[in-house]
């Protein structure tokens, strides 16, 4: 951490600080709403994931708070458990991450296929438009998303209802700020999130036409928003409902946190991230949130994209973004009751259609064939018709089909040895998502700089998950400005390896 206090440094991460800021206020809120559950619930998630997770992270430059991929889930546990449940489900499920952690099982979360992860998010993506779409007219969410979407025609024939039109032209309001700034931004403002021009743009309309829109409601302190576990917390430990629930909260969040933390490494030079320890510091961060009463966290991308962007150095940003909002909504809940609820599903509402990265499928198949792109789409099936873990698991399960010619040779080899000035990594066997751990620590313990000779002659099988670890590997390095060439590949081996 004295590193983070350095003059250069710190100015970068003072003021990468303040860009994630602006843009976690605005997703804080939001996701909360979508959630089911109060703003502030969400503002509290982004405070701890700053101020603690941020300064025990295995990722620095990964940024943690409320994240819409675990939107639906809570939704679904305030539906049908009510509010007082999700408190014992976080604790118990930030408890299931520190253990995680400290067993290492990190690395095997990144053993998940990507297009079971990608399309368990184009599934959360779809479920927040078809439901925030309703709240952009001032109406709630309905019990499903097969339910929000068929309901979608009858939002849009409702537009004679005046107020409903009118909080509908607030959502418009914002969505075309938040393009437009994104797209036609100067350069010198770059750094500003469209998120934050769209909710400034709408809110300023809101009050200066004091339009009869819903507006977000904030308490007037932060501690009355936090609301400690009830007696019987025990009894609700011991409860299989919140057992189940926990654990698949953990797996989910941990997946997501993970896989975020491994795109955030690509997109800069500096420290490699520690997967347990990541996932030791989100444990800590959801079980304080289970004792807040707030939502569940974990690394995400848009926040962390935005920090690194913005040239931060440290995990200092990370804990600064943090302060920010603690400060913002202790000195100022007033400003945030001016917030049009339309104007936070304007946000989600682009938010979610991104989630849905039909470029992603489209890669999978081009590279790997119809079987990643067929996991992706039933991930997503499920997710949309019936709940987040169905569509997981049975993504999981579709993405064992790929083993399926190999069940009798799953073992990978991995042979190192030094040549001069080179380091040669041979591998044979079988390279699938069961030796990713394996194969992942080899690589990554090559020593920098020196010149990589990877040698696949004797691979006789890598599966889509294995391919773009490796394919991730390589554009680190050669980014690094070290050497990566591959030897022995031949044909459609050398297309997936390459």
């Amino acid at each position: 951490m004295l590193k983070a206090f350095s003059g250069g440094t710190f100015s970068r991460d003072f003021t990468a600080s303040i860009v994630v800021f602006l843009v976690a206020m605005p997703l804080c809120m939001g996701i909360a709403i979508a959630s089911g559950v109060p703003p502030e619930k969400g503002l509290i998630t982004g405070i701890i994931g700053g101020l603690v997770v941020g300064l025990l992270a295995g990722s620095p430059l990964q940024v943690s708070g409320p994240a819409a991929g675990l939107a639906v889930i809570v939704f679904e546990i305030v539906r049908e458990q009510g509010l007082s449940a999700l408190g014992p489900i976080l604790i118990l499920a930030g408890a299931i991450q520190i253990v995680a952690g400290l067993l290492k099982v990190g690395g095997w979360f990144r053993a998940i296929s990507p297009a079971v992860v990608h399309g368990m998010l184009a599934g959360i993506g779809v479920l927040i438009v078809v439901g925030q779409f309703h709240v952009l007219f001032d109406d709630k969410p309905l019990s499903s998303g097969l339910h929000n979407l068929i309901a979608m025609p009858g939002q849009i024939l409702g537009l004679t209802n005046q107020d409903a039109a009118t909080a509908f032209a607030v959502g418009l309001v914002t969505i075309g700020a938040m393009l437009g700034w994104e797209k036609f931004r100067p350069a010198s403002m770059k750094l500003v999130p469209g998120a934050l021009v769209g909710v400034v743009a709408a809110t300023l309309v809101a009050f200066a036409l004091g339009l009869p829109v819903a507006r977000v409601v904030v308490p007037e302190s932060i501690l009355s928003a936090i609301s400690l576990p009830e007696q019987g917390l025990l009894a609700q430990l011991m409860s299989p409902t919140i057992t189940t629930t926990a654990i698949a909260i953990a797996f989910i969040a941990s997946a997501e946190t993970l896989l975020s933390a491994a795109a955030v490494d690509r997109m800069h030079d500096g420290v490699r991230t520690n997967y347990n320890r990541e996932l030791s510091a989100q444990g800590v961060g959801n079980l304080l949130c289970g004792v807040a009463g707030a939502l569940p966290m974990t690394g995400v991308i848009v926040r962390s994209s935005a920090n690194v962007q913005a040239g931060a150095k440290t995990r200092l940003s990370a804990i600064l973004h943090g302060a920010w909002i603690l400060g913002f909504v202790a000195l100022l809940p007033w400003l945030l009751r001016e917030v049009p609820m339309a104007a936070l599903a304007g946000i989600l509402v682009v938010t979610g259609f991104r989630l849905v990265s039909l470029s992603h499928v489209k890669h999978l198949f081009h590279l790997y064939g119809p079987l990643p792109a067929i996991v992706w789409a039933a991930t997503l099936i499920c997710v949309v018709a019936t709940d987040l873990l169905t569509g997981v698991l049975v993504g999981i399960g579709l993405s064992l089909i790929e083993l399926i010619p190999h069940a009798s040779r799953l073992r990978l080899g991995v042979e190192e040895a030094s040549r001069g000035d080179a380091h040669e990594v041979a591998l044979h066997g079988t390279a699938s998502f069961l030796s990713l751990p394996k194969l992942s620590a080899k690589l990554e313990s090559v020593p920098a700089g020196q010149l990589v000779i990877l040698n696949v002659e004797r691979l006789t099988h890598i599966d889509h998950t294995c391919a773009e670890m490796v394919r991730e590997w390589a554009d680190r390095r050669t980014g690094a400005g070290a050497k990566v060439e591959l030897f022995g590949a031949t044909g459609r081996m050398r297309q997936l390896v390459a």
